[in-house]
């Protein structure tokens, strides 16, 4: 499986305090590649990626958001699982195997039984041979065989993943494709932003269609929505993420999702289209959202939306707080447009493609080691030579007589001669250090 595709996705469901989150647990375990102790929505541990086997893919957890209230009907559950059960290939339903099936456990199961997805059942807290007797008791919720598990334990994880891995593609090393190819180039775009910012009104003017449902009530598009567009040599894919709020208001768990729904395709995008509402300015939240994506080391471009609504003299006030409230994204270019009227949009096409090229640029180390030779420092250390070690963000290794990390003014000093000798635009430049 390449990154074009999402990852094929487990969710894990059922009433509270049967185990949900000690399972997603033990299934991401130290394998948790993505999710960590960042800023956002996944410090709740709602969502993760596993890898069993040759076989990657997404976990995400319903009881991170559940409320831990034994009176909470199934429908309810099921209601704020919504999005994550649309996209599941595989439900596990987990059950407390020490207690008996109580009426909330039927019900849920003949919800989901409708919904045609793989299901298995897991009997959870199954953590002796004692009680694996127990396990054929829950036969009578008619979800076909129940595997018994201890999440807590990890007694038959492997097996339970074993079962539900079987029909997932086997992971594909990603291929880095050579600079300047001339075979059929793909660059993969999200388009993010706060709800309502005109995301999907974009989308539509970028493709010359009316695929996503466009409408002024905030939070229409719930889950992500894609189209392709061929140009020459280049295939865009854009993908019209769901509005994300900030994490505080992001009270129901259909709305916690959409964020993660939302990272993980910029996590899957080489470009991500950073939508601002000219009309209300740059506020808060549009800061944390471009984090995201800054912190996935993606080439970024800000686009000002609805800026058709807008006096043209203001431009150079608007680039001003822009520049002021994302510092961190400096490199990122700003384009002025109006989805509605398509202004802008062959602009936006063009610098997507400039800011894919740049993110994929290779500088030879022959040139950088003339580049090194060209830096003045203010401070005492010394660069020996620079090597590129990777691109999509163009990450460099630093070779110094110092065996600490540079400080953050020679960081940033370096970064911006990078940027500039060797036109870096609309890229993060990663800067690692060693010792010679």
């Amino acid at each position: 499986m390449t990154t074009d595709e999402p990852l094929p996705t487990i969710v894990i469901v059922g009433r509270p305090n049967v185990g949900k989150s000690t399972l997603f647990n033990a299934i991401i375990g130290d394998r948790r590649s993505i999710v960590g102790d960042e800023p956002g929505i996944t410090r709740d541990r709602i969502y993760g990626e596993a890898q069993y086997g040759t076989k990657r893919f997404g976990v995400i957890d319903t009881g991170g958001i559940v409320p831990d209230d034994d009176a909470l009907i199934p429908t309810e559950i099921l209601k704020q699982a919504r999005v994550a059960l649309e996209i599941a290939s595989h439900i596990v339903f987990v059950i407390d195997g020490r207690t008996e099936i109580t009426s909330s456990d039927r019900d849920l199961a003949k919800l989901l039984r409708p919904l045609n997805k793989p299901i298995t059942l897991a009997v959870n807290k199954i953590d002796a041979t004692v009680r694996e007797n127990l396990v054929h008791e829950f036969y009578s919720l008619g979800l076909g065989e129940p595997v018994g598990i201890s999440a807590e334990h990890r007694r038959g994880i492997n097996g339970l993943l074993e079962t539900i891995t079987a029909p997932f593609p086997e992971s594909e090393p990603e291929v880095e494709e050579e600079e300047g190819a001339e075979k059929q180039r793909r660059i993969k775009v999200a388009i993010i932003g706060r709800p309502n910012v005109g995301k999907s009104t974009m989308l539509n003017a970028l493709v010359g269609s009316e695929r996503s449902i466009v409408s002024p009530v905030a939070g229409t598009t719930r889950d992500a929505v894609d189209e392709t567009i061929h140009d020459g040599n280049t295939t865009y894919r854009f993908v019209d993420t769901a509005g994300i709020r900030r994490k505080g208001k992001t009270t129901e768990m259909t709305e916690k999702l959409s964020v993660v729904m939302a990272r993980r395709h910029i996590r899957m995008a080489n470009v991500v289209l950073v939508m601002i509402d000219a009309t209300e300015g740059v506020v808060g939240a549009d800061a944390t959202i471009a984090g995201y994506a800054h912190e996935e080391g993606r080439a970024v471009i800000i686009v000002v939306n609805k800026w058709d609504a807008m006096d043209e003299a203001g431009k150079r006030k608007f680039t001003e707080d822009v520049k002021d409230e994302l510092k961190f994204l400096d490199y990122a270019p700003i384009i002025f447009a109006s989805a509605k009227n398509g202004e802008g949009i062959r602009r936006i096409v063009s610098t997507i493609r400039r800011s894919f090229e740049n993110a994929s640029k290779r500088v030879t180390t022959g040139e950088l080691n003339r580049f090194v030779e060209t830096l003045k420092f203010e401070s005492d250390i010394k660069i020996y030579y620079i090597t590129q070690a990777s691109i999509r963000p163009p990450t460099f290794v630093v070779f110094t007589d110092k065996a600490d990390k540079m400080h953050f003014s020679v960081e940033r000093y370096l970064i911006n001669r990078l940027r500039e000798h060797f036109k870096f635009d609309g890229t993060p430049i990663v800067i690692k250090t060693k010792r010679r």
